[in-house]
């Protein structure tokens, strides 16, 4: 469908060189988008580079760390003077220092945040302000997580920093409505090279890195994949045909699309005057206490 192309559209996607990243760099330049490429490793950019542009697509890199406004702007700047404009932003750089709460440092912590988070945050807005400059909309796409949504021991600043994207979507879709900038989060289950360090995953790698495909007892069973499984939705949502498709968190991994819910009221009681920590304790278990929810992820198999 012509209305899935995105020729004459400039994108940028961050930490896109190796992973996730580049799948999602080298789909949409064979959507016909021009991409500048972001990494911190000069060579895995470079690479990445050539790889689009041996396939017949348009690319640059720009060597930059996310997280600060200067970053954010240069990479913004990059896709301008290059292309001449920009339509498409996938924030998906990353990093992980996982460690149960008690071990958690500071530093770790400060380490995750500012690329996850605030790497999303100033990238967003950089480029929020070029498309709202350019007056002809423009597509917003952040890369979440299922540990956002459910939680995960051992990623507290991981699960905290996907969460506060999936609620970047949420309200950026609304603050851009009228500037037809569509604001989405792709909650992706893949097997990268951070999966393959799982215990339970790591006999895998050998027949994922020989391009053999996964069992179905993962693509069907857990919808996780390989990063190429993932990247369509993303063409999609930069596609003409998603226009209406904002602030939503979407799945997608193996098999399996997903649409997550919101967050939303589902038990409430009443008491007259206001409520006792007494009256709570009487009343919790036959009302909004009936039924928890659960937390965690699915376990592995």
């Amino acid at each position: 469908m012509d209305t899935l192309k995105l020729d004459g559209k400039v994108a940028i996607v961050t930490g896109s060189g190796q992973g996730l990243g580049l799948a999602f760099a080298q789909a949409l330049a064979k959507a016909g988008a021009a991409v500048v490429v972001n990494d911190i490793d000069a060579g895995a950019a470079a690479a990445a580079v050539a790889s689009i542009e041996q396939a017949g697509g348009r690319a640059v890199a720009e060597v930059v760390a996310v997280g600060s406004t200067p970053a954010a702007e240069q990479l913004v700047a990059r896709a301008v003077s290059a292309f001449g404009r920009l339509d498409i932003v996938c924030t998906n750089a990353g990093n992980l220092r996982d460690k149960v709460l008690w071990n958690l440092t500071d530093e770790d912590f400060d380490s995750v945040v500012t690329t996850h988070l605030r790497g999303t945050f100033t990238c967003a807005r950089a480029a929020v302000r070029q498309m709202r400059s350019q007056g002809s909309g423009g597509r917003l796409i952040l890369i979440g997580s299922p540990a956002g949504q459910r939680g995960n021991p051992g990623q507290t600043a991981y699960a905290a920093a996907k969460a506060g994207i999936a609620a970047f979507a949420r309200t950026w879709s609304m603050e851009c409505a009228r500037s037809a900038i569509t604001v989405n989060a792709i909650i992706p289950v893949a097997f990268t090279r951070m999966v393959a360090t799982i215990p339970a995953f790591a006999p895998l790698a050998g027949s994922v890195a020989r391009g053999e495909r996964l069992p179905d007892r993962l693509r069907k069973g857990m919808g996780m994949g390989t990063p190429e499984d993932v990247a369509p939705l993303l063409v999609y949502l930069a596609s003409d045909q998603a226009a209406h498709v904002t602030g939503q968190c979407i799945g997608i991994g193996g098999d399996k699309l997903a649409l997550w819910s919101h967050p939303q009221e589902i038990s409430s009681a009443f008491s007259d005057g206001g409520w006792s920590a007494e009256s709570i304790a009487e009343l919790w278990p036959g009302t909004v206490g009936q039924a928890l929810e659960s937390v965690g992820l699915p376990p592995l198999e």
